[in-house]
């Protein structure tokens, strides 16, 4: 099985989205609970979401399995990224409801993990890595935007209803300044839609460890409320409300691009 899809462009853009997989391999669905093998906590949709960006020249790579064979925004040596706080780890044995995703006993071990590792993870972010050294020596500042989302509440890992775009940055370490105050000024400056900027979600392994701004390389997460675009319950994309929330998406990205091109040598 291929472990992931590329999608070359040309502009400074490249769009991850590390959790829009949600195929689970025979061998490991057969030791899940059923409830876990149909991937519930898959950011749903999100490749149909961004599939407007490639006509503005982005670059876009997505995995084929779910974040329940491994988790690819999380570090390949399973360390926390919000410590104190519950979080799924790199290869999860919980879902975000709370309940077991593997039958009792059945739970991978050390060396299945570091082989999922191998021919997961590695490859998603050898691949990654490839293209933002390919964009960045093109164009001398590239931006990689992670694209998330997740149900509007989830008891295990925040309170009451999330805003329904969660920007994170890893507290302005990830994002050129300028570039980060661009991409807010527009959530500022419309009524739609609640935001916050590096609240429960600061960004997670891919944003924090790419974005060196210093370096040519801006990262931001973006974690959507799927409310935004999707029933919540049947998993239905909801095209009318997906193109209202994609035309505000779509403004940042164009930031984005504006600014990786004011930044660029």
């Amino acid at each position: 099985m291929t472990p992931y899809s590329l999608h070359r462009g040309t502009a400074p853009l490249l769009i991850s989205l590390p959790h829009n997989g949600s195929v689970i391999p025979d061998e490991i669905a057969a030791r899940m609970k059923r409830p876990a093998r149909r991937s519930p906590d898959t950011d749903w949709h999100v490749a149909e979401l961004y599939d407007f960006a490639r006509g503005m020249g982005a670059s876009v790579i997505r995995p084929v399995v779910s974040r329940y064979v491994v988790d690819l925004n999380r570090p390949a040596d399973g360390h926390a990224l919000y410590p104190g706080k519950k979080e799924t780890g790199l290869v999860p044995t919980i879902m975000f409801d709370g309940h077991d995703i593997y039958r009792g006993g059945a739970e991978p071990e050390a060396g299945e993990i570091a082989d999922r590792v191998k021919h997961w993870w590695k490859p998603y972010h050898r691949a990654l890595w490839d293209e933002l050294s390919r964009l960045r020596k093109l164009h001398g500042h590239v931006v990689l935007w992670d694209g998330h989302s997740i149900r509007s509440h989830v008891p295990m890992l925040f309170d009451g209803k999330l805003p329904d775009l969660n920007l994170g940055t890893a507290d302005g370490i990830s994002c050129h300044a300028d570039l980060q105050a661009k991409v807010t000024a527009i959530l500022e400056a419309q009524n739609d839609y609640s935001f916050v900027a590096n609240g429960r979600f600061k960004g997670g392994y891919i944003t924090r460890n790419y974005g060196k701004p210093e370096e040519g390389i801006s990262a931001i997460q973006l974690e959507l409320s799927q409310v935004t675009y999707m029933d919540e319950d049947s998993f239905e994309y909801l095209p009318k409300q997906a193109a209202r929330v994609q035309v505000l998406i779509g403004e940042m990205l164009q930031a984005c691009l504006d600014g990786a091109k004011a930044l660029s040598p």
